[in-house]
């Protein structure tokens, strides 16, 4: 688990620090009072742009000189801490940096040594938001067991872009270096699409054989944007050419995908559910997905950030919840307006009353 946890110059945090961290840990305060910035800088200790998907350029303190730091100690039972941290310097603002135990490192780098999931209120509109929302939301889970992934999602991205700027240009693109980008793209894919693709599978598996609960239970699919295989889907690109040509863009692949989920039971898409059967549909695959991720023996550490999660839950699915996280192995970082909600955890939680970026062990 992390402990030793430190945000300097980070939002509105100058120089926070916490530490005795447990299994749950609660952050109370006031809507605005620096509580999500905390899990948002834990959640920068993996790879990507963090739970709120922001810029770098946007997450140092107003007040300060343009950088910021955040640090944590990884705990292991029979072994020395490791010191993951990442930030920027105040000369290059843009730039993120990534250490472990002092020795530079990268984002992508940091799956091999911490396994972050979280759950926002920004998220419950998962299911109606555009497909890309989705297939962000896929690869995290995914990352969760393939630490790789984040390598071979940052290729493909790459490629795509070089591939899109070559079917832009007003010269006819060189047939030879086209085929080298378009195998680029079908090996990056073809390893990016095969994750997403068994990670539904085992997720659905993982859901259909959970005993009952007061959550709403979704059914998955995975519906490709184009061949899995990497000689089918280059194959794919190089007969598109003309037709991407005119729409400017590479209209096959794995950057197509789609995630369906509808209501186990009712047949209904997602989109058509009411707002509380999408927030429950939404916990019940974040809570398979750990329980998947045990059941497969992964042995990163792992975390779970869970942003205003017990606001709008009644007190009996707040009971399952906090039961379900009870006997899982993830470290749990919670957030609320009071401490009222988390009762069930009090005693056994440690808790943190933060306001205005100040953080004060209760």
């Amino acid at each position: 688990m992390l402990d030793r946890i430190l945000l300097s110059r980070f939002r509105n945090h100058g120089d926070t620090a916490l530490e005795g961290t447990a299994h749950f840990n609660l952050l109370v305060g006031e809507n605005g009072a620096g509580k999500t910035n905390v899990l948002e800088a834990v959640s920068l200790l993996a790879p990507g742009r963090g739970l709120r998907r922001a810029q770098i350029a946007d997450m140092p303190a107003q007040t300060g000189d343009g950088g910021f730091a955040v640090s944590a100690d990884l705990l292991f039972p029979e072994a020395q801490p490791v010191r993951l941290g990442t930030g920027v310097a105040p000369e290059r603002p843009t730039r993120r940096l990534v250490q472990v135990n002092g020795a530079q490192g990268s984002a992508a780098g940091l799956a091999e040594w911490l396994s972050i999931g979280w759950l926002t209120p920004a998220m419950d509109r998962l299911f109606v938001e555009s497909a890309g929302s989705r297939r962000r939301f896929l690869d995290r889970l995914v990352l969760a067991l393939r630490p790789d992934h984040a390598t071979h999602a940052a290729r493909l991205e790459s490629a795509l872009r070089e591939r899109n700027r070559m079917l832009t240009d007003e010269r006819t693109p060189d047939p030879w270096w086209m085929d080298a980008i378009e195998l680029q793209i079908a090996e990056a894919g073809s390893a990016v699409a095969m994750a997403r693709a068994e990670l539904i599978e085992r997720l659905e598996a993982t859901l259909s054989t959970l005993p009952e609960s007061p959550f709403a239970r979704p059914s998955l699919a995975y519906q490709p944007g184009g061949p899995l295989e990497a000689e089918a889907l280059a194959g794919a690109l190089r007969e598109g050419r003309a037709r991407e040509r005119a729409a400017g863009r590479t209209l096959t692949g794995p950057h197509r995908d789609e995630l369906a989920v509808t209501m186990a039971g009712k047949d209904r898409a997602a989109a058509e559910c009411s707002t509380g059967e999408q927030k429950a549909m939404l916990i019940a695959m974040v809570l398979a997905h750990s329980q998947l991720v045990e059941s497969l023996g992964e042995t990163r550490p792992r975390l779970l950030l869970l942003d205003e999660v017990a606001a709008h839950l009644d007190p009996v699915r707040r009971e399952a919840l906090f039961e379900r996280l009870r006997g899982g192995r993830a470290q749990v970082w919670l957030t609320g307006t009071e401490t009222a909600p988390f009762a069930a955890i009090a005693r056994e939680a440690a808790v943190w009353q933060v306001e205005a970026g100040h953080v004060v062990r209760l």
